[in-house]
Order: C-alpha cells, then sequence, then structure tokens
C-alpha cells in the first residue's frame, strides 16, 4: 500500500495529443488536473505535442498521469517515450497499450483463449462484398482497428453500403477489420487494480453507441446497478477481468460487452485510458463503491508507484 504521504514530486496530467479524440482528452485531463490539485498534488497541465520528451526532461517530471485518448496515448508511443525517460505512468505498460488499443489483436488473443467475442475479418477496398457478408452476415459493422470513442464506425445492414463504410473507416486508419452485429445491450466493466467496479448498461436510442450517444447526446442512459442478477453480474466481472488480464493491461481500465437476444455475452472493446470526466463511466462505476472522483484519480495515480516498486 502507497502511503497517503507519499511524495509524487512534480506530476504531468499528459493531455490533448494528436489524435481523433483530443477535444475528450483535454476534458479528462482538466478534471484530473483539478482533482489531483485538490489533493495537494504538485500536478501540471501539458498538452502533448512532438516535442513531449524535451517538455518533460526540461520539466523535471516525477510521474506522468496519462489523460490521452486514442492514438498517441492508447497505443503504446507515450509509454515508450516515458519508459526512456524512466519516468513512471500510470496505466498499462507499453505491451498492455499495444494489445488493448488494436481491436484485431485484442479479439485475436481473446478467441486463442477461447473468450467470448463476436467474430470478424480484416477488410479493405478490394474485399468482396458477397464473401464478407456469407462470412459474417448482416448487418455487421466496420470498425478502424486503432480508433476509439467509435469514430469512424459504421452499421452496415445493405450490402449496398458495405464499400462507403470501408472507405469511411480507412479515412481514419490503415486497418479496418469488419465484426458481426450482436443485437442488444451494450454493458461496459470499469477495472482499478485487479478489481472489478459495477458493471454499467448503456442505452442509447442510436443504432448503437456511438460517438454522438457517449458525448453531444442528451438521451443515452446509464444505469449503474445495470439490473442483472447477481449471477449475471459476477459473470460479466470474472469474464472482464480475464480479458483485462489477458491483454497484459495494468493499473485500470474499461471493458465494452454486449449480450445478444439468447442472453450470451460477447467481449467487444479494451480501453486503456478512458474518459475521466466526473460523469464519465470509471466515475460513474467507482462512486457506486464509494469512491469518489478524487478517490479514484489518487488510486490510479498510486498504483503507478506500486508497480514501479515491485
Amino acid at each position: 500500500m502507497v502511503s497517503s504521504t507519499y511524495n509524487f514530486g512534480k506530476v504531468a496530467v499528459l493531455m490533448g495529443g494528436r489524435s481523433a479524440e483530443r477535444s475528450i482528452s483535454l476534458l479528462s485531463g482538466e478534471a484530473v488536473l483539478s482533482a489531483l490539485k485538490s489533493q495537494g498534488i504538485n500536478a501540471h497541465k501539458v498538452d502533448v505535442g512532438t516535442d513531449i520528451a524535451q517538455q518533460l526532461a526540461e520539466g523535471k517530471i516525477d510521474h506522468a498521469f496519462i489523460m490521452l485518448h486514442g492514438r498517441g496515448g492508447e497505443d503504446g508511443e507515450i509509454q515508450g517515450i516515458l519508459n526512456s525517460l524512466a519516468i513512471p505512468y500510470t496505466g498499462s505498460d507499453l505491451t498492455g497499450a499495444v494489445l488493448s488499443m488494436n481491436k484485431a489483436l485484442s479479439k485475436s488473443i481473446w478467441q486463442q483463449l477461447n473468450l467470448p467475442t463476436a467474430s470478424f475479418s480484416h477488410v479493405n477496398r478490394n474485399t468482396d462484398p458477397n464473401e464478407l457478408i456469407n462470412k459474417l452476415g448482416l448487418p455487421l459493422i466496420v470498425k478502424p482497428v486503432n480508433e476509439g470513442s467509435s469514430i469512424g464506425m459504421t452499421k452496415v445492414e445493405k450490402i449496398s453500403g458495405l464499400k462507403a463504410a470501408i472507405d469511411y473507416a480507412l479515412h481514419y486508419d490503415d486497418e479496418v477489420i469488419a465484426e458481426c452485429w450482436i443485437e442488444g445491450d451494450e454493458y461496459t466493466v470499469a477495472i482499478l487494480e485487479e478489481r472489478t467496479l459495477p458493471v454499467i448498461l448503456l442505452k442509447t436510442p442510436n443504432k448503437f453507441y456511438d460517438f454522438n450517444a457517449k458525448y453531444e447526446a442528451n438521451t443515452t442512459e446509464y444505469l449503474c446497478p445495470a439490473g442483472l442478477s447477481k449471477k449475471d453480474e459476477a459473470y460479466c466481472q470474472q469474464l472482464s477481468l480475464r480479458a483485462f488480464e489477458s491483454l497484459r493491461m495494468k493499473g485500470w481500465g474499461r471493458i465494452d460487452l454486449m449480450r445478444d437476444q439468447e442472453g450470451k455475452f460477447y467481449l467487444i472493446e479494451a480501453n486503456s485510458i478512458p474518459g475521466m470526466t466526473s460523469h464519465s463511466l470509471v466515475p460513474m462505476a467507482a462512486k457506486q463503491v464509494g469512491l469518489s472522483f478524487e478517490d479514484l484519480v489518487m488510486e490510479i495515480l498510486r498504483a503507478s508507484v506500486k508497480r514501479i516498486s515491485i
């Protein structure tokens, strides 16, 4: 256990960056920065640019709290830079970041371990629509492999819409997958220091829990408790923890799941640096177990110390 009087020194809250999720990262980062300062931490805002290594070295940073969503933050890039500077940081290490960010790698690992996840296939502009639909059926969902916040995703309900969906996803990433559509409810499980928090049910009138449903619409509902039976709640949590550990994720994160019409749960994707405004999902789940936003932020920061002290 890290002492409450531990001196973290100068803490950089890394936010912004250049990904498609920059605006959300800035909101998360500012919320974390405020929480850290309220707890007496010597925390500083760092809007990450191409000179980040120089910024950190010249700023004599002792710890980094990573609040970079998407590319540059969840893909191992910033973790590699921090490793080279010997600066301890929050969340997953380089390996965990890479495996959890890349949806195809995540799903391949889950399949190898016989963890339930929807069937998928890599696609590109030359993909034969008939072959793909024979394999995955309709509807399906097309996704960029290395984007978060549902950016670049399209639900495809007719064969005529497939090419446009692939082109749209390729605008965001060179690697794209198509995945079987699972009709049912979407859930998410936050993980903090090897323990699972209460399951959250996400409800939206949109076709799926897309960027609009996450950050713009006022019609999205979040239910925590999720209304599951004790058995199903425990199963969701155990499955999510196995998925988290299989990707070598550390410290904290979130696993998203779907439940089909027959009641079977499927792993959808992993998030190594989820949103962290006061209204985000991880703080919502933490509140259910008595953790304030400030408590949650401090637990995430302390975990970075426990990892390097082993």
